[in-house]
């Protein structure tokens, strides 16, 4: 049997170097082990590693940028030397809300600034990337000072993204960040409630819209947990595991990739995600039974 080479949307690899994310603190503290987890990531199918030195789970507390500097840029100049991203095959991104640690992670080997805050929380950050030449992943979040569990009041969450997102894109190009260079992420669970986010996911030609790659950051969040808790069964017994936040978001994202049309696809970069097996397993599958019947719609 040939094998076909299929198309499928990219997956960004999470890694927390922070002793307090709200999934996997503490994991991948040491440079040793976080550059074992990434080793892992990129052998699963991860083409971008996002390294992260600062919680924005609710209620976290706000990081020194030279603390942050301190957890990330050590693992940034662990990961540049490995073959995979030395040859350009897989990318470092760091994510971060300073402009200053995004400048110093780019210096050290990342190509990728993801700042879920999208310049809010320092506005020397688009004329700091701008510098760089990296890529730049620009997410919603309308007020990021009130924190993440703060939910944003708006009678369309949809169209308040949508065109807040735009006023953001547009100063990042006026302060010299090339459209080339540009992603965006609806900022799935910052100031949003989980029918908010559920619509976001259910209206993505409104985000394709915008006419960039987009970023779905569905991993983990709690809006699939209380999803999961909408059945009694597992009503029941409240905790839910990381093994389900994983299902769950493997179960989102093939759904998502599934139901998109061909031109919506084309709209969508990929996923942010913990657990790169599950995701990049899930998309498979959901790309056979897309492309069954079709030889040549899946061929590249």
């Amino acid at each position: 049997m040939s094998t076909i080479k299929t198309h499928l949307p990219g997956l960004m690899g999470v890694l927390n170097v922070t002793p307090d994310s709200f999934s996997d603190g503490g994991e991948h503290s040491s440079v040793e082990n976080a550059l074992a987890h990434a080793k892992l990531m990129i052998s699963q199918g991860a083409t971008i590693i996002d390294v992260g030195g600062e919680s924005t789970r609710p209620g976290a507390t706000r990081l020194e940028p030279s603390e942050e500097q301190e957890r990330v840029l050590p693992v940034v100049g662990a990961l540049r030397v490995l073959p995979q991203i030395a040859s350009g095959e897989v990318r470092i991104s760091v994510d971060t809300l300073n402009a200053n640690t995004a400048l110093a992670a780019c210096a050290a080997g990342a190509t990728v600034v993801n700042d879920v805050s999208g310049g809010l929380l320092d506005a020397e950050m688009f004329a700091a990337v701008a510098t760089t030449g990296a890529q730049y992943v620009l997410g919603h979040w309308a007020n990021p000072e009130a924190g993440s569990g703060v939910v944003q009041d708006t009678k369309d969450i949809v169209d308040s993204v949508t065109q807040q997102l735009q006023e953001r894109l547009d100063l990042a190009e006026a302060l010299g960040i090339h459209r080339s260079r540009l992603l965006v992420d609806p900022g799935l669970g910052f100031g949003k409630s989980a029918a908010q986010n559920w619509q976001l996911l259910q209206s993505f030609d409104q985000l394709a819209s915008l006419g960039l790659p987009v970023v779905i950051g569905a991993s983990r969040k709690r809006f699939l947990t209380e999803a999961l808790l909408a059945d009694a069964a597992v009503a029941e017994t409240p905790a839910i595991s990381i093994e389900q936040r994983d299902a769950a978001t493997a179960a989102l994202s093939a759904l998502l990739w599934s139901q998109l049309s061909s031109e919506q696809s084309s709209a969508l970069w990929g996923f942010r995600v913990h657990n790169v097996e599950a995701n990049r397993d899930a998309l498979l599958v959901a790309s056979a039974l897309r492309f069954a019947n079709r030889p040549n719609a899946h061929q590249s």
